[in-house]
């Protein structure tokens, strides 16, 4: 599975990881944490899913989520920085996105936008559209996520 190969690059790297999740509310870090041996590399996550947790946590100024929308580039990409300043680690996954069921600030069911921020690298944010329901939508989220970031990494 595509989480043990992520955890066994993390490690070899000898990287931690952390995550600030919205969309998918602690998927990513539980995904992670089904691989033994994990905790060699998992710091931990933040799940800001309400919009003033995003500025409370992870930073995000509530004048860019009031100008760009929670779903947005530049959230995802604040989210990673700021989160990677909180939970100090090497490499940190944000997400933010609408799982449904219906439009959110004029973004499409299935829209998502990931925020990859690894060490003093400049952050990286992928935008994608996955289809389903929200369950589906979030675990591409996660998966996709963990393809890109095992790319990154290698």
């Amino acid at each position: 599975m595509i989480e043990e190969l992520l955890v066994k690059k993390l490690i070899e790297k000898k990287y931690t990881i952390g995550s600030v999740e919205s969309l998918t509310a602690g998927l990513f870090t539980a995904t992670l944490a089904t691989v033994p041996g994990v905790s060699a590399t998992l710091r931990g996550g933040l799940v800001t899913y309400a919009s003033e947790l995003k500025t409370l946590l992870a930073g995000v100024s509530k004048e860019v989520i009031d100008a760009k929308g929670v779903v947005s580039k530049k959230v995802a990409q604040l989210m990673a920085e700021g989160g990677q300043k909180k939970l100090l680690t090497n490499v940190v996954v944000s997400f933010t996105g609408n799982a449904g069921p219906s439009v959110l600030d004029n973004k499409k069911v299935g829209e998502v936008y990931m925020g990859f921020k690894i060490n003093d690298e400049d952050c990286v944010v992928i935008h994608h559209i996955f289809n389903g329901s929200r369950n589906e939508i979030r675990e591409q989220a996660v998966q996709f996520a963990c393809e890109q970031l095992l790319k990154m990494l290698s």
